[in-house]
Order: structure tokens, then sequence, then C-alpha cells
């Protein structure tokens, strides 16, 4: 049996986001079909351009990016893991908010960091003003990750077929995406 997580989860802050790229770019390459966004297009983009998704100008809060921080073995931390939540500006939909980039850093799964970075974006979304509905859109057949997913309590209410198409060469492959949401 794997260790369990013994990861500290925290906000990012500007000065994380350099590690956070890092994580980001390397999922996105690792995991293709995870992401909407590709690796390509995504990969020059700089940390400072990922700063709204700190929301620090939201006063309702409920905008936020989360890390998995765990020893370095300097005495210092690293980022191994993220989560991000992001709430609706729209008038009418601002009591929802979408749970996105979930990833956690190869050699570090199967240790509960991903349970606990949900659990947190959770609590965090709980404190946040009128925010009511947590939705996310995960790789239907990633099983784990669904079934994590579901731990947390979110529920399914449909499939996007084909949501994501990659090309490789003259090859296409696609996957469909498992919609849900979770009540706060």
């Amino acid at each position: 049996m794997a260790e369990r997580c013994t990861a500290r989860i925290r906000r990012l802050e500007p000065a994380d986001l350099g590690a956070y790229k890092l994580l980001r770019d390397e999922a996105l390459r690792r995991h293709p079909e995870a992401f909407t966004s590709d690796h390509e297009s995504e990969q020059g983009r700089s940390p400072e351009s990922y700063i709204g998704r700190l929301g620090r100008g939201d006063p309702l809060g409920g905008s936020f990016l989360l890390g998995a921080f765990d020893a370095d073995g300097n005495g210092g931390e690293k980022l191994v893991g993220s989560v991000g939540l992001e709430r609706e500006t729209r008038a009418k939909t601002r009591h929802i908010a979408w749970l996105i980039a979930m990833m956690v850093q190869p050699g570090c799964t199967r240790r509960g960091i991903g349970s606990a970075l949900v659990a947190g974006c959770i609590a965090e979304a709980r404190a946040a003003s009128g925010l009511q509905m947590i939705v996310l859109s995960v790789t239907a057949s990633s099983t784990e990750v669904v079934q994590l997913y579901e731990r947390a309590g979110f529920t399914r209410y449909g499939v996007l077929p084909r949501a994501v198409r990659i090309v490789e060469g003259r090859r296409e492959r696609y996957f469909d995406k498992a919609q849900m949401l979770l009540t706060l």
C-alpha cells in the first residue's frame, strides 16, 4: 500500500506560479486526453499569465488555485499537485464554479493527494459567499479520477461524447467527458 498524503494543501500565491506552470506543462504533455488545453499551445505562456486564476480580486471568493506541497528533501517544499476553482462571473450564474486543472505529479499519485486537493477545494468553495454548486468535466474513461470525485460527493449529470480530439499525424483519437456536479 502506498503511503498516505503528507502534503500540505494551501492556496497558491504569485510566487508559486513558476512551479504551477512547470506542473501544468508536464500534466498537459503526459495526459493530453485529460485537458481541453494542449501542451503545444500552452507551453509558451508565462507563469504570470495564470495570475487571474488566483482569484485575488474576487470579493465574494470562489476563484482560486490550491496546491499540494510536499517536502523536497532539502528542508523546503515542492509543488506536487494542484486544483483550481473558477467562479462564474455573470450575475445569473455567480452561484456556480468550475473545478479545473486537477493534477498530481507522477510519483505522487495514489497517496491521497488528489483527494486532499478536492476536499480543500470543496471547503474553500463552501466559505465563498453565495456559491451553491461546483461543476466539473472529467475524461469519462479515467475511472479512478471519476471515482475520486464520486467519493467526494460529486454526481454525474451527463456525458459529452467526443469532447476532446487529439490528432497525432493522420490518426485521430476522441475522448468523452463526464459532466459532474456537487451541490454545496
